[in-house]
């Protein structure tokens, strides 16, 4: 008996089978190369991702320990994850425990998290979006996933202001994480309901002189 999984792939095969072959030229006359002085994109990034019910934290390099302390004491943050890359100076005003992640332990266990501190590795500030893309500052896609809070530190010089040009940062081989503020959805009656497919809360601080 075929199962449906040979169907699909069999189907897939014959399309291929028939498909023209050739190179395909892709038109790519979108518009790249924009650029917005410091100030600008600091407003620009700071208000989509208000819209987005992000909470946005602004501070130079030097306070970084400092807000981030801040902001995980705020929300009651007693046990947090981190990539095994992160910079340790960003926690040291942190009291809490701190635990390292490890491709090791299994996805479900991360739920015991109160949250999360991660880098990022570019921004787009049109679309208030943050990539992550899996460096060791950043870790696996589930640490990210499973707290319900995630506290990302974004460099202002990686924010970028439009799709094009984030896009064009990016390694496209590494795995890609697209985050536009917490994680939401609605519901049939369109009532936004947060916390479903990822973190509930998401805190970024911005360091605006690096």
């Amino acid at each position: 008996m075929t199962t449906a999984r040979e169907t699909v792939l069999g189907r897939v095969r014959d399309a291929l089978a028939l498909a023209p072959v050739g190179d395909t030229s892709v038109p790519r006359a979108y518009r790249t190369g924009r650029t917005l002085p410091d100030e600008e994109r600091l407003a620009l990034f700071t208000d989509r991702l208000v819209d987005y019910k992000a909470q946005v934290h602004p501070c130079t390099a030097d306070r970084t320990a400092e807000v981030v302390a801040g902001v995980l004491r705020e929300r009651g943050a007693a046990r947090i994850g981190v990539p095994q890359g992160l910079d340790p100076t960003w926690l040291t005003g942190y009291d809490g425990e701190v635990r390292q992640d490890s491709a090791d332990i299994p996805a479900p266990r991360l739920d015991v998290l109160d949250g999360v501190v991660t880098a990022s590795a570019v921004s787009c500030a049109e679309t208030g979006t943050i990539f992550l893309d899996g460096s060791p500052d950043q870790g696996r896609r589930a640490l990210s996933l499973v707290p319900d809070l995630h506290v990302c530190v974004v460099d202002l010089s990686t924010v970028e202001a439009g799709v094009p040009e984030a896009v064009a940062r990016l390694v496209p081989e590494r795995p890609t994480t697209l985050i536009s503020g917490p994680s939401a959805t609605s519901d049939i009656e369109l009532e936004r309901v947060e916390g479903v497919h990822g973190p509930r809360t998401l805190a970024v601080v911005i360091r605006t002189d690096v």
